[in-house]
């Protein structure tokens, strides 16, 4: 049942037991103490009447009528409070009147049974004109008991409005505080359904209202995570199709050639044959021409199959296949001084991770050479800094490639090229940033390794 409640609801129960707990010992209380109370005040009592009763009747048989005196000593007496005097001999029985009668706001029998079971006499022997007599002081608490009583249900009454009041005070400051966890659930159902612009007002105690802030912030990173997913989806799809005419448009500008002319050479050779006649020199260079077109078409498929998957990489691996390549750009370009430097520490990557690390090279070196007109290019291949592979808990590979060129205009966008890696490293968990500080480029890939 417990479980089955409200965070409202139990912080109200809570509230209403430690209240009701409190008045109920309050009033125990004081119960407790009426039993001690009254007798204390009963002994005090009796105390009180009997001194005074055995000072008065010592020169009560000096007076010139004792009963008339006994009389009025009984009369005096009954103006104490809580005690009666009573005055019997052979003949004649006396009592003292209690003034005012019972009170007028007497407790219940229950509660003078608890705390005053049984009331208490003293008996005063005294001499009236030779003959004896007796005084008998009996106790009556009752004023004490009402008043006793009264006090408790004064208790009860004010203690019962003051926890009804503390109640509602506290109820209504509670329903306050968490009055902003409707709003936190409507906005949390909302995200859930998509709609990452709804937000929630801070209110309530600093907690939640931090709780609150931090749920917009989340819902605002989320909505910004899911656009820049669809804007990464339609590149990815952009940079497909881009590849795609890529490599279309050199199949048709170059394997196309390629092709007719061999069949314009083998045709040439048929009509040879055709005639019959053996004629050497046009066969050699029909020939000729036949074995360049197919070397040419043989280092444009190298090409492509370069543009598609690295040759030697997996053979090779990743060390090889990148000194490979900076051996054929220094073949290509030997005016640009490339220096490398690839760790000894540098472990297992993986496939994927391998592939990218070859791409980032590949890629950074292809837009040197074509655009920055640099002099010098320096790779660097090394393991990531510790404290990044102990935050994320694998491992990362830094590919760091700096020219000393001419750098990029504040307003250049990156090309198909690197904007392609820097989605294929945001996919498998890495970074790409590209930096130019007027001259120069400095392009920092962070290359995680292979999950499990």
């Amino acid at each position: 049942m417990w479980q089955n409640l409200s965070l409202r609801a139990r912080i109200n129960l809570l509230l209403a037991l430690v209240l009701a707990l409190g008045l109920g010992i309050n009033i125990g209380r004081l119960v407790w103490e009426a039993g001690p109370r009254v007798r204390a005040e009963d002994q005090s009592v009796i105390r009180l009447a009997r001194g005074f009763v055995e000072t008065i009747v010592a020169g009560l048989n000096e007076a010139p009528d004792p009963d008339a005196q006994l009389r009025r000593i009984v009369g005096d007496l009954s103006q104490l409070r809580h005690v009666s005097v009573m005055s019997r001999n052979a003949s004649v029985l006396q009592t003292s009147d209690r003034p005012g009668g019972a009170s007028t706001r007497s407790a219940p029998d229950w509660f003078v049974a608890l705390v005053h079971p049984e009331k208490r006499s003293v008996v005063v022997p005294v001499m009236v004109a030779g003959r004896p007599d007796t005084l008998v002081i009996t106790s009556h608490p009752d004023d004490e008991i009402a008043e006793i009583w009264d006090g408790i249900l004064t208790q009860l009454i004010v203690g019962t409005a003051i926890a009804a009041a503390s109640f509602l005070i506290t109820m209504l400051v509670v329903d306050r505080a968490l009055l902003p966890l409707g709003d936190l659930s409507r906005a949390m159902a909302q995200i859930e359904g998509g709609a990452y612009d709804a937000r929630v007002k801070p209110g309530g105690s600093p907690e939640l209202a931090a709780i609150c802030q931090k749920l917009n912030h989340l819902a605002a990173v989320l909505g910004d995570a899911v656009e820049e997913k669809r804007r990464l989806a339609e590149r990815t799809v952009s940079l497909q199709d881009h590849e795609r005419k890529e490599i279309a448009r050199d199949l048709h500008d170059e394997f196309g050639p390629h092709l007719f002319a061999l069949r314009a050479h083998a045709s040439a050779l048929m009509r040879l044959a055709d005639t019959g006649a053996i004629d050497v020199a046009a066969l050699r260079k029909h020939g000729q021409a036949i074995l360049d077109q197919v070397n040419a078409v043989q280092q444009f498929n190298r090409r492509i199959l370069e543009r598609l998957r690295p040759v030697g990489l997996a053979e090779l691996g990743l060390r090889e296949a990148v000194g490979a390549l900076v051996r054929l750009w220094r073949e290509a370009r030997p005016d640009i001084a490339i220096k490398t430097r690839i760790s000894d520490a540098l472990g297992a990557h993986g496939e994927a991770a391998d592939l990218t690390i070859y791409r980032v090279v590949q890629e950074s070196l292809t837009n040197v050479f074509r655009h920055a007109e640099a002099s010098l290019v320096d790779v660097t291949i090394e393991p990531a800094a510790q404290e990044m592979q102990s935050r994320s808990g694998r491992s990362y590979t830094r590919v760091l490639i700096s020219d000393d060129g001419r750098g990029l205009q504040p307003d250049h966008r990156l090309g198909f090229g690197l904007t392609g890696m820097r989605e294929r490293l945001l996919a498998l968990g890495g970074s790409l940033t590209v930096v130019s500080a007027g001259s120069g480029v400095v392009v920092e890939a962070m290359v995680p390794a292979d999950a499990a």
